[in-house]
């Protein structure tokens, strides 16, 4: 019996680790509005989350293996402590699902009005750009 008060959570996708293709693994991974879920196990449960917040880049790999099985593997990589990389193996439709997890991440960012500054150039020209303009930070 559920909590009063409590509603079940909706996932937007679901897929479980695949095997030659078919869903017979117990990993079990879930895309929700604000959080990455993944749940590993049949007698003893390792559940990890991460806020898509949090998410700073996402890794698409197929392999041949993977090709001819119709699956993939998404990495997610995050600011979060505890799994600082969420890797969805062996999953069906790999780019959608890749796609789904950008766009809920930048809805998630939208949200709570975050973007990251990125550093352009590298130490070799000495050019920063925090804020985007263009222009070298240190000579405004």
């Amino acid at each position: 019996m559920a909590k009063q008060g409590t509603t079940p959570l909706t996932y937007l996708w679901e897929d479980r680790k695949r095997v030659l293709g078919m869903p017979l693994t117990f990993t079990r991974y879930m895309l929700g509005e604000d959080r990455i879920f993944c749940e590993k196990g049949l007698m003893n449960l390792k559940a990890e989350e991460v806020l898509l917040y949090r998410v700073q880049d996402l890794e698409l790999s197929i392999s041949l293996g993977q090709r001819i099985c119709g699956v993939g593997t998404v990495v997610v990589h995050s600011t979060d402590k505890s799994t600082p990389h969420l890797a969805l193996e062996n999953i069906k439709n790999p780019r959608e699902v890749k796609e789904q997890i950008h766009q809920m991440v930048e809805q998630a960012k939208d949200k709570r009005r975050m973007r990251s500054m990125e550093i352009v150039g590298g130490d070799d020209d000495g050019f920063l750009d925090a804020n985007g303009d263009g222009i070298d930070d240190r000579l405004q």
